[in-house]
């Protein structure tokens, strides 16, 4: 937490004039400075600034307030970061009150680093820009693909040319290893006999159009390079590097932040040309992922500038796949008043091609036509199911149940358990009540039925215990590479728990899929601004970090939860008995059910 003190004290010191000055086009007015609004469209100022009060102002739309405010709402950025910014313009080091002496070096130190690598990656952009000036081929190419000079200065194309090491004259230490790091430069195996030694240190990018991605700060982060034939690969990305990561930048997003706003959408495709090729029709509100599925950091960066996503993908099996990647990302954060939804087009067709014949109108259209989130839903469970049977509604059902948990609480989930409901022809409260741990029925249908763990209903009334669901949690948090470790039983029983600590689990679960096990330093950063953040920082408890653990524990605190939830079910049994008559197999039934608890027993004390 930053303290109110500083920030005063960080205002008072910045120009709001200044800060302001390098995003708007201003002009003294009076007392204070004029220009048009970043926030609407318009044609006349009504934007002000007062360098008296340190305060803006739009007459058209209300919009106000002070540096910090304008960065977060104007960049994107997250109030820390913008905090950060305005701090390291004054000089103002930001106190960090939890963190220690050594976290604020380290952080300080990656800071430092990524400014100087922003710098390098800066200057080679510039390089860029130079060449395509003077490249009929690549000038030609562009022109070829319908793009002006305009929008080529817009998002700062340029062309790196054939060579190995044309960078050498750009950069006067071409061995400096920052050129590396920063994605730019390659080295060779030196004891690769079939190099050269012109050839053991080369450019990354050589004879392609280059695309600079920004990060929503402005600062170009790495490049994207397109062949100018059929030569493969078509795209290359830069390299992962410290400022640079496929999963958290999406092209065009500093670009297109205005047109977000002012279309009241962000329209998600699948490549950089899409996004060039589409502000050039005049849709500048377009963003590409990097070649990588999208992730919950994209729909997160999103959501800063807009309620309101359109997912483009092709019609064909590969589109459908990369449209179930999107839906599992943005299923977290599909609130109440959030419009996410699906354009499917035909598959001969990307949007550039089919603005390209069909028109800009024709592609708005089938923009406003495109599918619902709650519709994709529903066909991302159908898939490969026969609901004309029983056996393809379970399936139905089955592959419906992720999809569902994943959903915030609120009145989409609950509309959603109706909607799958009726096309599983099952009722909505004995869905709801298998579905949702703590809900049953109030009402038995014939005998009891034998059920696995990870399917059966907890009672009303019957909580698992809190201190072991904050342990599980807790440990997987700190400990995300004991998860590849537990049973598909365990993972089922920890997405189960429910309320913050399913949540979490979800969460952490998705986080692993895409990046690995990370450290709780990096999944802290990463829950920055998140929604479970708070419940993340309590439960994972950074006080006492310095406590020791082993994957012992986490088996111990698992048998546990399982021990409580097996005895509940067994509870469930024997009521269920007494109020649906005398059952021949209850006996065998418990005894199933005590033998897995045993089972579970035995494992946690080998452990």
């Amino acid at each position: 937490m930053i303290p109110p003190g500083f920030l005063q004290d960080l205002l008072g010191r910045v120009d709001i004039v200044d800060v302001v000055g390098r995003h708007v086009e201003l002009k003294r007015g009076g007392a204070n400075w004029m220009g048009l609004c970043p926030f609407h469209a318009e044609k006349s100022p009504s934007f002000s600034v007062s360098p008296s009060k340190q305060f803006y102002y739009c007459f058209g739309c209300g919009a106000s307030g002070d540096a910090i405010r304008f960065l977060s709402e104007h960049t994107g950025m997250s109030f820390v970061d913008a905090v950060t910014e305005l701090a390291q313009g004054v000089g103002l080091p930001v106190p960090q009150e939890q963190a220690s002496p050594e976290e604020r070096q380290r952080r300080q130190r990656l800071a430092e680093r990524r400014l100087t690598l922003t710098g390098v990656l800066a200057k080679a952009a510039a390089h860029y820009r130079q060449v395509l000036r003077e490249s009929a081929p690549a000038i030609a190419y562009l022109k070829g693909r319908g793009l002006s000079g305009e929008i080529a200065a817009h998002f700062g194309l340029g062309y790196a040319p054939p060579g190995w090491r044309t960078l050498a004259g750009v950069f006067p230490h071409y061995d400096d290893p920052l050129l590396e790091e920063a994605g730019l430069v390659r080295s060779r195996d030196p004891d690769d006999e079939d190099n050269d030694q012109e050839r053991r240190r080369y450019d990354w990018f050589r004879h392609r159009v280059m695309f600079p991605i920004r990060a929503v700060g402005g600062e170009i982060v790495g490049f994207g390079g397109r062949v100018l034939d059929d030569s493969k690969p078509k795209y290359l990305n830069s390299p992962e590097t410290p400022v640079f990561s496929k999963g958290h930048e999406l092209y065009g997003l500093f670009e297109g932040r205005q047109a977000i706003r002012e279309r009241g959408f962000a329209l998600v495709v699948e490549g950089y040309m899409d996004v060039v090729a589409l502000a050039q029709a005049g849709l500048g509100n377009a963003v590409a992922t990097l070649g990588t599925a999208c992730t919950g950091d994209h729909i997160q960066k999103l959501l800063r500038f807009t309620d309101a996503i359109v997912f483009s993908f092709d019609g064909d099996d590969a589109g459908r796949r990369a449209a179930a990647r999107a839906l599992e990302a943005a299923l977290p954060h599909a609130t109440d008043l959030r419009n996410i939804r699906f354009l499917f087009l035909p598959s001969e067709h990307d949007p550039d091609s089919f603005v390209r014949q069909h028109g800009v109108a024709a592609f708005e259209a089938a923009v406003a036509d495109a599918v619902p989130l709650s519709r994709q839903i529903l066909a991302q469970a159908a898939l490969d199911c026969d609901l004309g049977s029983a056996e393809g509604r379970a399936r139905m059902l089955a592959q419906a149940r992720p999809l569902w948990s994943a959903l915030p609480d609120g009145v989409l989930r609950r509309q959603m358990l109706g909607e799958l409901a009726h096309a599983g022809l099952m009722p909505v409260d004995e869905l709801g009540a298998l579905w949702q741990p703590g809900r049953s029925t109030g009402q038995r249908s014939g005998g009891p039925t034998t059920l696995a763990p990870r399917q059966h209903p907890v009672r009303a009334g019957r909580r698992m215990p809190a201190a072991s669901a904050d342990l599980a949690v807790r440990l997987l948090l700190r400990h995300a590479q004991w998860w590849d470790q537990l049973t598909a039983d365990d993972h089922q029983l920890l997405h189960e728990l429910g309320g913050e600590h399913g949540a979490l689990i979800a969460w952490l679960e998705a986080r692993l899929h895409e990046y690995g096990a990370e450290t709780w330093a990096a999944l802290d950063e990463a829950l920055q601004g998140h929604d479970l953040q708070p419940a993340a920082v309590r439960i994972a408890d950074p006080a006492s970090l310095a406590d020791c653990h082993e994957f012992a524990d986490l088996e111990r605190v698992l048998h546990r939860l399982w021990e409580a939830r097996l005895n509940v079910q067994i509870a469930d049994l024997i009521a269920g008995a007494a109020s649906a008559g005398p059952d021949r197999n209850l006996l065998e039934q418990v005894a199933s059910l005590r033998a897995r608890a045993d089972a579970h027993k035995r494992r946690a004390t080998a452990a």
